[in-house]
């Protein structure tokens, strides 16, 4: 349990390290607000044919009594579905669209973290960042997929689907958001996505302190945008916990010991 408040403290060390970067913060708004502006006219978009394309697939219902209240479930299943895959692809949507800040940000973060003052360097050129970034994003929203639809499918299950199912679904998706949002500071120094997974999964509870109580709140899409200039920054902190290279005490006081 102590790993997991120590996450916690990473995740509130970023918001109010962000907050006293008024104009970090202010850019770091932007790819937040393009990625709800396209996944509120997606959602929007599947309210209005939802009920088409429920139709389109009970086909076979037709002349079936009970066809009407079968293609309404259908059609709220489709939206809640649609929903949880958004909560899960929603951080790394942003983090490609805002890559070139949301990178800046974080190493800006290592170099202030750091007791030497200096940030990795993957020397890498851009295009080839973005292209890992995307890469990988998607190999992790596959993951986290499958996950979503076998939760869902479980949370139809008596008494267990509307209570340990959906506990269990904020730890999935806050280990997922996490490595999402820790991409980047370990993509810097040349941690590649196998060796990430492995590092995390060394560390479940300092991850899960981080991720699982961000996994609630982003589950608000508008909460999500203002939070994630100071998860990235949290992220980077929780990196430099992860590979051993510690948090610089008067910058970052209380996430600092070990």
């Amino acid at each position: 349990m102590r790993d997991f408040g120590r996450g916690f403290r990473y995740l509130l060390t970023g918001q109010r390290w962000i907050l006293g970067h008024g104009r970090q913060y202010g850019f770091g708004l932007l790819p937040g607000l393009i990625t709800l502006v396209l996944y509120l006219a997606a959602l929007i978009a599947l309210i209005r044919y939802g009920y088409d394309i429920a139709t389109a697939v009970t086909g076979f219902a037709d002349h079936w009594s009970g066809a009407e209240p079968l293609r309404v479930l259908v059609t709220a299943l489709l939206i809640a579905l649609a929903l949880l895959l958004a909560v899960l692809s929603f951080t790394a949507v942003t983090l490609l669209i805002g890559q070139p800040f949301y990178e800046a940000l974080s190493e800006r973060v290592d170099r202030a973290a750091a007791p030497n003052g200096r940030a990795p360097q993957s020397n890498r050129p851009l295009w080839q960042e973005l292209w890992i970034s995307a890469r990988d994003s998607l190999r992790i929203l596959l993951r986290a997929t499958l996950w979503t639809l076998l939760l869902f499918a479980l949370g139809f299950l008596p008494l267990l689907g509307q209570t340990v199912i959906p506990v269990l679904a904020i730890f999935v998706t806050g280990f997922f958001l996490t490595e999402q949002l820790t991409a980047m500071a370990l993509q810097r120094r040349s941690i590649e996505l196998r060796e990430r997974l492995k590092l995390l999964r060394s560390r479940r509870m300092l991850v899960w302190g981080f991720g699982a109580p961000l996994a609630a709140v982003f589950l608000i899409p508008l909460i999500a945008v203002f939070l994630m200039p100071g998860a990235v920054a949290g992220a980077t902190l929780l990196v430099r916990d992860l590979v051993g290279e510690g948090n610089r005490d008067e910058q970052f006081g209380q996430a600092a010991d070990r």
